[in-house]
């Protein structure tokens, strides 16, 4: 007998449908996979039989064929234990066909039949929602992640008994009430605030404008000026997100297996901050069969690279296509994979290597040390960070004034403010910030006064910005025009963005 069972594979952050399909014929005993299973899939044989035979379910000496559909796309992960099993007892005729055709399963089995979790569910549910499937299969420990999807009906089960008793009546585990369909958004506190931190009101200036029109942005200075205190709070004055960003985000994250169970929804924008010896391929992500890496990770929120310099120089080159194109794509022999990559860069760094130019009572580094260690950051890379300020010490008397700053929920609504008034003006252009603006539109959006005109044209003569410079003074000064309330960019908003770049006016190496 010949049935088939719906299931999903998954490449990179994409989806592709597999049919499982068994046959039981005369012939030899066997029990054969085929349909380009990887070496993981092919133990699914054995478990599969194990598990069923420890639950009662003997079969009689048949030759069995399982086949993986399309069988062009090569088949990974332990999820396809489930739709196996299913389909074999289905094949077996001890179950009708009828009850698993149109339902998605994804799953793994242990030889005791229980059913255990797997990673990547909730975009094996996006694909059946979009199949039209009746309904889904998903082991319990995935459910609440499963059901984050409202208009797909996800059934959740512990074991193999628990997987027939689902599919011949699948109403009362369609119904079985969960934590997740009460709380699902629960936002756990960061415990930080920008009040925190005292002093730096130019280093918070730059963030708020950094924030605000999604800009990358580079801290510069001293050991414990509060360059990582700023980073880590750059997420307490972004917007929160919407709910289909939260499915997004939640989507990557339960690809590359780093949702909770408990509350498997993604709130919070993420704050990735991977450690300076991490390798390319954790960051880009990669591996045979592709996985996100921290770019990706860090998708609509913010990697924070602590210690810039040093990173390998491969580390710091390959974010300069994804921090332009806002996804990131890795070729294998096995295709090309594409991950969304629209983060915020932000990145400290010492003015030198023992941390304390210009300071020269306190550096000890040469001339050539500093240049050294300044060259670790290529030129291209730099051009593509739109701000870069210098975080300079603090002295006693900020460390003690006992004056709180401005705190996050303040400096917050500021900066939905100014991204409401972008996200009206750019509502028919396909772009959310005045960072994403590419030179036609800049043409457009960004109109100059007279003497913003004049400003520009000197400075550009003066210090020779490189093209890619000037349009991102031009998205800095519309993004600082923007929280000033005016539509066309002044000589001061000009001046402000033209002291953001550093590197351009040579301030930090002289």
């Amino acid at each position: 007998m010949f049935a088939s069972v719906l299931s999903a594979a998954i490449f990179g952050v994409e989806v592709c449908p597999v049919q499982v399909e068994a046959d039981v014929s005369n012939g030899l005993p066997s029990f054969i996979m085929v349909g380009f299973p990887s070496a993981q899939v092919k133990e699914a044989q054995d478990r599969v039989r194990t598990a069923l035979k420890n639950n009662g379910y003997q079969f009689p000496p048949k030759r069995i064929t399982v086949n993986f559909a399309p069988a062009d796309v090569k088949k990974e992960g332990a999820g396809f234990d489930v739709p196996v099993a299913a389909a074999v007892l289905a094949a077996f005729g001890m179950i009708s066909p009828q009850v698993v055709s149109g339902v998605m399963m994804s799953g793994e089995i242990g030889l005791d039949g229980e059913i255990h979790g797997v990673s990547g569910i909730l975009p094996i549910v996006l694909c059946a929602r979009n199949l039209g499937s009746r309904f889904c299969v998903v082991p319990y420990d995935n459910l609440k992640e499963g059901r984050l999807v409202s208009d797909v009906p996800v059934a959740g089960v512990k074991n193999l008994k628990e997987l027939i008793e689902c599919l011949q009546n699948p109403e009362p585990y369609l119904k079985m009430k969960t934590e997740a369909d009460k709380g699902l958004t629960i936002k756990p506190g960061r415990g930080m605030d920008f009040s925190d931190i005292e002093g730096q009101e130019g280093a918070k200036r730059a963030a708020e404008i950094a924030v605000s029109g999604f800009h990358n942005i580079l801290f510069i200075g001293s050991p414990g000026t509060g360059k990582t205190m700023l980073a880590r709070r750059l997420p307490t004055i972004m917007p929160g997100l919407g709910f289909e960003e939260k499915l997004e985000l939640t989507r990557i994250y339960s690809i590359a297996g780093l949702l909770s169970r408990e509350h498997p929804l993604i709130s919070e924008r993420p704050f990735r901050s991977p450690h300076h010896t991490s390798t390319p391929q954790a960051i880009a992500g990669g591996g045979r069969n592709p996985r996100p890496g921290e770019i990706t990770l860090a998708h609509k929120g913010v990697l924070f690279l602590d210690e810039m310099p040093e990173f390998s120089r491969a580390s710091l080159e390959l974010l300069r296509q994804p921090m332009e194109d806002k996804v990131i794509q890795i070729a294998r022999a096995s295709g090309l994979y594409s991950f969304p990559a629209d983060f915020m860069l932000c990145a400290a760094m010492n003015p030198c290597p023992c941390g304390y130019y210009p300071d020269l009572n306190r550096c000890t580094c040469s001339a050539g040390e500093i240049s050294h260690y300044m060259g670790k950051i290529s030129r291209p890379l730099l051009d593509r960070i739109d701000i870069s300020t210098e975080v300079p010490p603090i002295s006693f008397s900020q460390l003690h004034c006992g004056k709180k700053g401005e705190t996050s929920l303040i400096i917050r609504k500021r900066v939905e403010k100014v991204q409401k008034i972008q996200a009206e003006r750019y509502k028919d252009e396909r772009i959310n910030f005045n960072s994403q603006l590419d030179s036609s539109q800049i043409d457009k959006f960004c109109p100059l006064t007279d003497s913003a005109s004049r400003l520009l044209a000197r400075a550009f003569d003066e210090i020779a910005f490189s093209a890619r410079s000037y349009h991102r003074i031009l998205k800095v000064a519309r993004t600082i025009a923007d929280m000033d309330g005016e539509e066309f960019i002044a000589d001061c908003h000009i001046g402000e963005a033209l002291s953001y770049r550093v590197f351009d006016k040579d301030s930090v190496i002289k």
